[in-house]
């Protein structure tokens, strides 16, 4: 079971990307999704999740309004789209899956390897 995240990237303040989490050999809307971030010299921390159960969604406080997380079915994929970017948003991401709606890290089984997000000017 492998996890995929992608599209990392240098961004200015202000500006937007949008990572990608994609799986092989399973079907991740059997999973909650979550995504994680580590900035230098801090602890992990969550960001958002999407349940597989009812379609809830949650959002950390600091992303909400800016952070928006969705499934594509067909593309057995899981997308984090991220706006106003800002520098404290600067961390290697993380998309992990789950068969239970949580936040806690530690009930994440399966994990990818991180994509780097860097914003700055």
């Amino acid at each position: 079971v492998q996890l995929q995240a992608s599209g990392g990237g240098l961004v200015q303040p202000g500006g937007s990307l949008r990572l990608s989490c994609a799986a092989s050999e399973f079907t991740l809307e059997a999973y909650a999704i979550g995504w994680f971030r580590q900035a230098p010299g801090k602890e992990r921390e969550g960001v958002s999740y999407i349940s597989n159960i009812d379609g809830s969604i949650y959002y950390e406080h600091s992303v909400k309004g800016r952070f928006t997380v969705s499934r594509d079915s067909a593309k057995n994929t899981v997308y984090l789209q991220m706006n106003s970017l800002k520098p404290e948003d600067t961390a290697i991401y993380y998309c992990a899956a789950t068969s239970i709606s949580t936040m806690a890290a530690s009930e994440y089984d399966f994990w990818g390897q991180g994509t780097l997000v860097t914003v700055s000017s």
